[in-house]
């Protein structure tokens, strides 16, 4: 019997429009590039493709003045599928005909032009698109308008209801044959016409069949301060999803004062006529925490990886050991959740510097400053810390594993 043999598979480019500015999203960084759960948005577009067994070449389409920029975001992406970025145009339109020029020498069977701050496309909605270019050249995935949708005057006036039948919101990837939508591009370039903001557009004003499939509805695109605050709260409950093993460790630690000119307190310096005593800086309320974390991790304590004999650690900041415990946490594919601090002492006064204090353990746990609680109250006079004696901080973490 002879063999049958499959026909090849189509060879797939991306081309990632990311050459806006994207003045809408408020001032800083263009959008694209803005750090979403501590990833810039392009980033994570980039990663959506390259994890498409079926993209053979991802091109990026930046602005000129953001080539170190993209450089720098790139830099920990080593696919040799991610292709160096190529200068866009002043309009969407002029980006995506230079990133197929750019594209013409590779000659992919198929290409689809994506936006880059729509980073939450789904591997599913990317492959139906590819699939439907089997039958048709030209397809763009979206999905059905579910709202009633009005028609308003500029003065605020409803004009008329609009039935929705039929109607889809258009997003991307919308993916072509390759040489019709290079030949489609050229053609509108070369008569001159104005600004066309979709690429299926230019098909259909070459007279070309469009084809739409079902996209997923989180393929969001991220323009406004808002859209960036829903993109940031989805990825954060995700990421929590992800680890469903939660545990909780207390820490407690204490210094004595002796005479000084300040104490470390939460990572943060204040003056005083007194200092805490310790190997380290005695930074109290942040080696409670880091006795907290490992308590929650099972990972022993702060003396055992960071015993006061070892000359390595004399004068040490305690934020490394801090660092280090939550090292630990990332290490096993965890997360801090939320921390916890309270310190006991006469004085200093915490109050003017509790922000800091928050800021400082944040930054050093990688989360929001929102999960950090910094507390502060005297002894009213009794004990050792009442007498003025020494500083003692009671911590309570929160981490989340995967099971």
């Amino acid at each position: 019997m002879q063999s049958v043999t499959e026909p090849p598979r189509p060879s797939v480019a991306v081309i990632l429009v990311a050459a806006g500015r994207g003045q809408r999203a408020g001032a800083g960084l263009p959008k694209q590039y803005r750090p979403l759960a501590g990833r810039p948005v392009i980033a994570r577009t980039i990663a959506a493709f390259l994890d498409c067994p079926g993209v053979d070449h991802v091109l990026p389409v930046i602005h000129g003045d953001d080539r170190a920029l993209f450089a720098a975001t790139v830099a920990d992406i080593d696919d040799d599928r991610l292709l160096p970025a190529i200068e866009g145009g002043a309009e969407r339109q002029a980006s995506c005909l230079a990133g197929l020029e750019s594209l013409a020498a590779l000659a992919p069977d198929l290409v689809l032009i994506h936006d880059a701050v729509r980073p939450f496309v789904s591997a599913m909605t990317i492959a139906t698109v590819i699939e439907a270019l089997d039958t048709h050249p030209c397809v763009l995935c979206g999905v059905p308008v579910v709202d009633t949708v009005k028609r308003v005057a500029a003065d605020g006036t409803v004009a008329d209801t609009v039935p929705r039948d039929g109607l889809w919101r258009a997003a991307t990837p919308q993916g072509f044959r390759f040489a019709a939508i290079l030949a489609a591009h050229r053609q509108l370039a070369a008569q001159g016409v104005g600004t066309v903001t979709d690429d299926a557009a230019v098909m259909e004003m070459n007279g070309h069949t469009v084809h739409m499939v079902a996209g997923n509805e989180d393929n969001m695109k991220l323009t406004t301060p808002a859209d960036f605050a829903e993109a940031e709260r989805r990825l954060r409950a995700a990421d929590f999803l992800a680890r469903p093993d939660v545990r909780v460790g207390t820490g407690y630690d204490v210094h004595v004062l002796e005479a000084g000119d300040g104490v470390w307190l939460g990572g943060v310096f204040i003056a005083h006529d007194q200092r805490l005593k310790g190997h380290s800086d005695a930074d109290a309320p942040l080696h409670a925490l880091t006795d907290a974390i490992l308590g929650a991790l099972g990972d022993g304590d702060i003396g055992q990886h960071f015993p006061p004999s070892d000359a390595r650690w004399r004068g040490a900041a305690s934020i490394l050991f801090l660092k280090d415990a939550v090292r630990r946490v990332h290490a096993r594919g965890g997360i801090i959740a939320h921390c916890d601090v309270t310190i006991i002492a006469e004085a200093p006064k915490v109050g003017p510097h509790r922000e800091a204090m928050r800021a400082a353990i944040a930054e050093a746990c990688v989360i929001a400053i929102d999960r950090v609680g910094v507390k502060a109250t005297t002894n009213e006079g009794l004990g050792f810390a009442g007498r003025r004696e020494g500083i003692a901080a009671i911590a309570t973490a929160t981490i989340r594993l995967p099971l």
